[in-house]
């Protein structure tokens, strides 16, 4: 792609993300193929993965954005260059040529659109063009597509878990694999059904709503009231000021909570004169129930009485389950007591503290009373899942389907080059994603409303179904070809979003569901089924025994 014809507003995230990037085996690979003359030659790869992760039965594909701006940019600098001389001693001047002169302006992707749900063996994306290219192109896209599909599945099965009227905040950036992986977390979280993070540089690069609130640190800071700057607030609305501190006493006297920690309570009353309009306390510095929650009240009492309403609570220790329970009783009396109607559903209880999928499970079971919960480690870890495993395999050489075998049957490849067409039930459910060779769908047509089509396993050729689908859809578009194909060339993180949401909220129950989940079909044509054990029969060396 000429420089006059690159977008110059489309770049990656991340500034590593480069031609450079990527394994050295792909750039030697690469020369041999130049050497003899081969580089040119039309190839087609796969990018898929073979099992979903985390015990489930479904992926949410993301990274797609990502993979159009790293081709938008894609060209080896004169630092590469150099650097790759002294690296690849052996390789010619004109390899070098050829390396200063590569762009993806030959290069055709098809994918899945982002967000979508996909499942093992369908190809993610389709890479199609020169086999040097598209070779040096495969450990990148490795990298973008597999973290973000992680995370972005990992988030989608925690939005499962709570369902779609709590609200999830990422919380891992402290906790993330480097910079780019807290960025990457917060980015590809909010694709899965997050709401927003508490990551300000992510908050700014793709206009997510941020949030937070305050540390221990803050509250440990204040000794006594004595340790407060001011003890007025102004009026919302007015140019007039109170004494916030003795409200907050008065409402101290009338309850008889003298005992809480009064370095806790001024740190919530300066939180409040900073934060009139969000006022929301960590509550468990000292203790939760006799501490931390009665001085949120005080300060809360205090703020309804000059007109602010607060925000509420946040736990990160402790029994969730019960602390958020017992809050929730607690702001039932007060409301009561001091008759402040809306209080009970205007205060938010929001919890953190090392939270996983199974923890969110478990508290349903226990039953709560928390709006929100900030999760971290184990949402931008993947700790039960640390990777996707997607893998990128030749399909096709110089017009010839290509096939990789291996003794781990689950590692065999389908060769040629495909389509992937998604066929719907009666009762609007997605029944099984059917891949079909190319030349086949140009020959016979795509599958159509209504008519019998048999959908073969793709390894065991004793399973198979005929499925008379109600309606069809296409699932590989052309995104990519010399440059992006669609304006704009990449959705908004809301649409894409929109799109996870849409497609699990169509999925069956029983496929997304914590436990035993029911396996999804994909299956391949009957055409495409022979073709491909034709060519392992013919590729797999015969041993001989003596």
């Amino acid at each position: 792609m000429s420089e006059a014809n690159r977008d110059p507003n489309l770049k990656p995230i991340c500034n590593l993300v480069n031609p450079l990037l990527t394994d050295m085996y792909q750039i030697t690979m690469c020369y041999a193929y130049f050497r003899t003359k081969r580089h040119d030659t039309h190839a087609v790869f796969d990018l898929f993965f073979r099992q979903n992760p985390f015990d489930g039965e479904y992926t949410i594909f993301a990274g797609l954005s990502e993979v159009i701006a790293f081709m938008s940019n894609y060209r080896f600098t004169d630092e590469h260059i150099e650097y790759l001389k002294v690296q690849i001693p052996d390789a010619t001047d004109e390899f070098f040529d050829y390396l200063k002169s590569l762009d993806c302006s030959q290069v055709k992707i098809y994918a899945f659109k982002e967000g979508s749900v996909v499942f093992p063996r369908e190809p993610l994306l389709r890479v199609e063009g020169p086999v040097g290219i598209c070779q040096l192109l495969e450990t990148t896209l490795l990298c973008i597509v597999n973290y973000a599909s992680l995370v972005a599945t990992n988030a989608a099965r925690m939005r499962m878990a709570v369902g779609p009227n709590k609200t999830l905040l990422e919380f891992g950036l402290r906790r993330s694999q480097g910079p780019d992986g807290g960025v990457s977390a917060s980015r590809y979280s909010y694709i899965g059904g997050f709401d927003g993070t508490s990551n300000a540089l992510a908050g700014m690069l793709f206009g997510m709503k941020v949030g937070g609130t305050h540390a221990h640190s803050f509250v440990q800071s204040f000794s006594s009231l004595d340790d407060l700057t001011t003890r007025l607030i102004e009026l919302p609305g007015r140019e007039e000021t109170v004494d916030l501190v003795d409200i907050v006493l008065k409402y101290r006297a009338q309850l008889e909570w003298e005992h809480t920690n009064s370095g806790e309570l001024a740190a919530f009353i300066s939180y409040c004169q900073a934060f009139p309009h969000s006022f929301l306390a960590l509550v468990d510095t000292y203790d939760t129930l006799v501490s931390g929650i009665p001085n949120f009240l005080l300060c809360a009492l205090a703020m309804y009485e000059v007109g602010y309403i607060p925000i509420g609570i946040r736990l990160d220790s402790g029994d969730l389950a019960y602390l958020s329970l017992e809050a929730r009783k607690m702001f039932r009396e007060i409301e009561a007591r001091f008759n402040i109607k809306g209080m009970v559903q205007q205060l938010k209880i929001v919890a953190s503290n090392d939270i996983s999928e199974e923890t969110l499970y478990s508290l349903n079971q226990q039953g709560n009373s928390i709006d929100t919960f900030g999760i971290g480690t184990h949402l931008v870890t993947c700790q039960n899942y640390p990777a996707l495993g997607c893998v990128y395999k030749m399909v096709e050489f110089d017009g010839l389907p290509r096939i990789k075998l291996s003794q781990e049957i689950k590692k065999v490849s389908i060769p040629g080059k495909k389509r992937i067409y998604r066929l719907f039930g009666r009762a609007g459910f997605p029944l099984v994603d059917l891949l079909l060779l190319e030349e086949e769908v140009k020959s016979h047509g795509e599958p159509k409303q209504g008519e019998r089509v048999m959908c073969r396993h793709p390894l065991d050729p004793t399973k198979r179904v005929i499925c008379v689908p109600n309606s069809v859809v296409e699932l590989l578009e052309l995104v990519w070809d010399g440059k992006p194909t669609q304006d704009p060339p990449c959705p908004s993180i809301a649409e894409v979003r929109g799109q996870a949401m849409k497609e699990l909220n169509n999925l069956r129950h029983d496929h997304v569901r914590f436990l035993n989940p029911t396996p999804y079909k994909v299956s391949l044509s009957e055409d495409l089924f022979t073709m491909m054990h034709e060519l392992w029969r013919t590729e797999a060396p015969i041993a001989e025994l003596t």
